[in-house]
């Protein structure tokens, strides 16, 4: 079928000449003389007695990333055991009261104060005392932690039904 097709696309099929012979560059398998290769066996000796030449490896990001984290968690537990050293509630002159008679409230505005608390929480009894835990450290920010403790007269006004959101 391809000899319908005209001669110049003809001429695309036909053979190319045979390539020219080129003498291998490499000598031939009989004629070479290769080295004896031979195991790791000889060198073992010069292995177990390496010479000291002062190299140091470097730290690959892995390990410095586990010897980070080592360290932040021995920081974490030096503070930790400082703090639980430090710690003495039964010596804390603020903590008064009963503990049936306290209600704890979270989640406070860092405006509040003692007077809205009072006004807000009153109207369920007679509150006997009122601590806003706030930053040892000054901080113009944040002046209290968010949360206070309320410790009403009675302990029934404590455990009632609380329903400021109507």
């Amino acid at each position: 079928m391809t000899d319908k097709l005209p001669g110049n696309l003809l001429a695309l099929f036909q053979p190319r000449p045979p390539l020219r012979y080129l003498p291998p560059s490499d000598f031939a398998p009989e004629q070479r003389r290769t080295p004896h290769v031979s195991g790791v066996a000889a060198f073992l000796d010069a292995l177990k007695n390496p010479v000291d030449d002062g190299y140091v490896p470097t730290e690959s990001l892995q390990q410095k990333r586990e010897r980070l984290r080592e360290e932040k968690k021995k920081r974490a537990e030096e503070k930790l055991k400082e703090a639980t050293e430090k710690y003495h509630p039964s010596e804390d002159q603020q903590i008064r009261g009963d503990p049936y008679k306290t209600l704890f409230v979270s989640r406070l505005s860092y405006e509040v104060k003692e007077s809205d608390l009072e006004r807000e929480f009153g109207r369920f009894g007679p509150i006997e005392r009122i601590r806003i835990v706030r930053a040892k450290e000054p901080n113009v920010k944040k002046p209290h932690r968010g949360y206070a403790f309320i410790v009403y007269e009675r302990e029934k006004d404590m455990k009632g039904k609380h329903n400021i959101f109507p």
